[in-house]
């Protein structure tokens, strides 16, 4: 529009108290009236250049640079938006937690003998229906942001990613004050006040070959027969291994069930054992939890049912992980994920093949808000005997250490019996705690955790391993026949039948070259640790314990059992305070030298040992209290995964 004559141009305008006021009045009124017809043109043109004429512009963001926030104002987020490198990238979790407990467990779950219940138990999450759970569901939500865009009337967005990715995020958006699934295009209208969306991971990394847990979400935008597109890169947050120097949270155990024991043929080492002397063990776990600073409320003891209670090892059903992303003011918004065991039970009386019926605690004790259950498995896969070399006792982790800022995952292998290899696939798959093994195929049950076990050390580290020493354990009984108590009972405490003297072992050849041999084994496992962590023979803390062949299967070659409760397979329960079974050993001047060299042993380390009465309860089952337990750890000081890289 022109300029009209009767405005006043702004260099030569007079001062107002020059004016007289009716000349005032006229020029005010003018200017109004040219003002209304300013705004009237525009109204019937309809929107400004700016929106109509100029080609559209996508403009997508996430939480690139990982503060928690998506920058909607400022250009803090866009750098580097569409790839993903450590310290550089939008991360998101796997929604497998359940919110709002809408996940239960129905009458006769746990007992019955049919897969498909652990499908349908591991199946359902938050992220298994289209809702957003309420207030902490929304808080497992990646942000995303679309800033106000000028556009036109005819203008729409669309929000899409690959179709390959699909099935593992869902979108959402907002609309009518509520986040709903993303259905259909954005409105202009929508794209001009700015649009609030959420990506909800569906799944974990399980293998790489199929997703590798990077999604691209892409904006377009069209309008004016032109489009525009805008690209944004997450990753999934990775499930990684707690370790034993995290102080333990909380400690959970079994406990009797109102039943006989397990059904007769179900397997297990220590068949046709029934774990008794279950209040021994409660309550010598509960004075080493509460020396450990933990309250009473954090030790709890959970039977199963009328038919598997018997099923005690609470290290075998679950490895504890935890995924975590970037939240707002610096914090870390963490979920717990419970990898199920991967183990399977052949039915008594030929029935089906099912994963170990403990695991089905998981989802009725455990899942709830931030803690979901995941398993992983090779269908159709049938054990050879019994499947021992999955149970998660056989995986266990190595603290961070140079070169490892998220620790190692450690496990054990067997020629004849390897774990299963899915299940592998989805621990390695994460990418940020490489694996290493050793050799376990020489133990009966065949876990590492039955020889080695991390503990807190004053070296560069801060950590070392405490390994189970079969020669130590004989050396003791030398001396304590050199101190003339020979024909002392071992065990003697304890309830167990059969109790060997001491001048009995040590004239038993065949006991000698077993610990012999054991010894070896140990070596072999000690040159792989040693070489792969750099520890030296002197950092390591060694541990007496006896050891004996025996067999329980007949698929099942015979294998070393610890004689005496094996020091080694203790439970953590801060990186200074170690709950271990009381091994029981041979005593001279009335004093346990087991005890004794175990406690000078880990000292030096600072670490002190609280004893544990397993004996009855574990041990004679063929596990200890490691087997017997497992623990919820604080790992709010781990590296955070999404600024680091690993070798």
């Amino acid at each position: 529009m022109p300029k009209t004559s009767s405005m006043p141009q702004r260099s030569s305008a007079p001062q107002a108290s020059s004016v007289p006021q009716a000349t005032r009045s006229r020029t005010q009124a003018t200017t109004t009236a040219v003002a209304v017809a300013l705004l009237a043109a525009t109204a019937l043109a309809g929107p400004p250049a700016a929106a109509a004429d100029r080609p559209p512009r996508a403009d997508l963001r996430a939480d690139v640079n990982q503060d928690g926030r998506v920058d909607v104002t400022g250009g803090s987020d866009e750098a580097g938006e569409d790839t993903w490198q450590p310290g550089r990238g939008a991360v998101f979790l796997a929604n497998v937690d359940d919110d709002s407990r809408r996940c239960r467990t129905r009458p006769g779950d746990l007992d019955r003998i049919d897969p498909a219940v652990d499908t349908r138990l591991a199946a359902c999450n938050d992220a298994a229906d289209e809702q957003v759970n309420g207030v902490r569901d929304r808080a497992d939500l990646a942000p995303l942001r679309i800033p106000p865009t000028a556009v036109g009337a005819d203008a729409t967005g669309h929000v899409d990613v690959p179709a390959a990715q699909r099935p593992y995020v869902r979108l959402f958006v907002r609309r009518d004050g509520h986040l709903r699934v993303l259905r259909g295009p954005l409105t202009a209208a929508e794209l001009r006040a700015g649009v609030e969306m959420a990506l909800e991971g569906r799944d974990i990394v399980r293998d790489p070959r199929r997703w590798n847990g990077q999604v691209d979400v892409t904006l377009s935008v069209r309008g004016q027969g032109r489009e525009s597109a805008d690209r944004v890169r997450l990753k999934v947050a990775p499930v990684l291994f707690q370790n034993d120097l995290q102080r333990a949270e909380s400690v959970f155990a079994a406990k009797p069930g109102p039943g006989s024991g397990a059904i007769p043929g179900s397997g297990g080492i220590g068949n046709g054992y029934r774990p008794r002397e279950w209040q021994p063990f409660a309550s010598s776990l509960r004075r080493a939890a509460r020396a450990a600073g933990l309250a009473d409320r954090d030790v709890t003891f959970t039977a199963g049912t009328r038919q598997w209670w018997r099923d005690i090892w609470r290290q075998d059903m679950v490895e504890p992980t935890v995924a975590s992303v970037p939240a707002p003011g610096g914090r870390v918004h963490t979920m717990r994920v419970l990898l199920r065991s991967p183990m399977k039970w052949l039915a008594p009386t030929g029935g089906k093949t099912t994963l170990s019926r403990s695991g089905r605690l998981l989802f009725r004790d455990f899942r709830g808000p931030d803690v979901g259950v995941v398993q992983q498995f090779t269908p159709g896969r049938e054990p050879d005997g019994l499947d021992l070399q999955n149970a998660t006792g056989n995986f266990e982790s190595l603290p961070p250490s140079p070169g490892y800022p998220q620790g190692r995952v450690l496990y054990g292998t067997d020629p004849l019996r390897q774990p299963d290899a899915s299940y592998v696939r989805m621990i390695e798959a994460q990418a940020q705690q490489p694996s290493l093994t050793i050799d376990t195929s020489w133990l009966l049950v065949g876990h590492v955790d039955e020889t080695v076990h991390v503990v807190r050390a004053d070296n560069a580290r801060g950590w070392t391993l405490a390994v189970a020493d079969p020669r130590q354990a004989l050396d003791l009984l030398r001396r304590t026949q050199r101190g003339g108590e020979g024909g002392q009972r071992m065990f003697a405490a304890t309830t167990m039948p059969d109790k060997p003297t001491v001048d009995g072992l040590l004239a038993d050849d065949e006991f000698l070259a077993d610990n012999a041999k054991a010894a070896g084994h140990i070596d072999g496992q000690i040159r792989v640790l040693l070489k792969q962590t750099g520890l030296t023979q002197r950092d390591l803390v060694r541990l007496p314990v006896l050891y004996t062949m025996s067999t329980v299967h007949p698929d099942i070659p015979e294998g070393a059992v610890a004689l005496s409760p094996s020091i080694a397979n203790g439970l953590s329960l801060t990186g200074r305070d170690y709950a271990a079974p009381d091994p029981h050993g041979p005593r001279l001047q009335g004093r346990d030298l087991f005890r004794a060299a175990a406690e000078r042993a880990l000292a030096t380390g600072g670490v002190r040992v609280h004893w544990v009465e397993n004996f009855a309860w574990a041990h004679l089952a063929g596990g200890e209290v490691h087997c017997a337990t497992n623990a919820l750890r604080d790992t709010s000081g781990a590296a955070r995964w999404w600024t680091r890289r690993t070798t």
